[in-house]
């Protein structure tokens, strides 16, 4: 309820429970829930999950991360794990752009694997326009998580509220316009905040939950959207 996605989450899980194979691109800014969904989709399929990022394939000898690609794509099947390959960025780079033979290699490498695995693969990036163009179209699905929008956003804050206690009735009606104002919000703000939070072993109030997602927001580049108490 939570994830602005340009699909029908619920259909394409559905979906997959007959196809049982699929190529997925997640793409979005960070925090939008991308893991979070091939969690959810695993959790909806019964299976689990395998997640890999640069830091466990890329190597400084070459031929090994090609050996990594290959080593990934077999365990997963090997389990029948949902294999998702994070920071997707890092391998299906633009291949003319490429600097080294290694780099081109590597995506041919990806490309294959991609091609003969019979499970479900999900590439999620933060930057889809440093993806290589033929890469991208070997996914069937290329899905954007996009910000939260307004009533999702109000509709969590209530709920986080709920789960810590605090009483939401009309009391609190009259800050639904400032967190409407939460400019480029994500789930994975309000996930760091509650996680602040409860470091520090404070309770969690609607006015403390709203200034510190406001100080979370600041943290984002470009972002100067003044956010006052109404």
């Amino acid at each position: 309820d939570y994830l602005n996605a340009d699909a029908d989450l619920r259909a394409l899980c559905e979906g997959l429970g007959q196809a049982k194979s699929a190529r997925i691109c997640l793409y979005g800014a960070p925090g939008t829930g991308k893991t979070a969904f091939a969690h959810y989709l695993a959790d909806f399929l019964g299976k689990t999950v395998l997640v890999k990022r640069a830091s466990d394939i890329l190597s400084k000898w070459v031929g090994e991360a090609e050996k990594n690609i290959a080593e990934m794509f077999e365990q997963a099947a090997q389990n029948d794990q949902i294999l998702v390959l994070d920071e997707a960025d890092s391998f299906l780079q633009e291949r003319q752009s490429a600097g080294h033979a290694w780099e081109v290699t590597q995506v041919n490498e990806l490309l294959v694997q991609m091609e003969v695995f019979e499970g479900i693969f999900i590439a999620s990036t933060n930057l889809m326009s440093h993806l290589d163009a033929a890469s991208i179209r070997r996914f069937e699905f290329k899905i954007k998580f996009d910000y939260m929008k307004p009533e999702q956003s109000w509709a969590l804050f209530k709920q986080v509220l709920t789960e810590q206690g605090c009483v939401v009735d009309d009391s609190i009606e009259h800050l639904k316009n400032t967190v409407f104002r939460l400019d480029k919000i994500t789930p994975g703000d309000f996930a760091a905040v509650i996680r602040r939070f409860l470091s520090l072993g404070q309770a969690i109030t609607a006015q403390s939950l709203i200034s510190n997602l406001s100080k979370e927001l600041k943290t984002k580049p470009n972002y100067n959207h003044a956010i006052g108490f109404v």
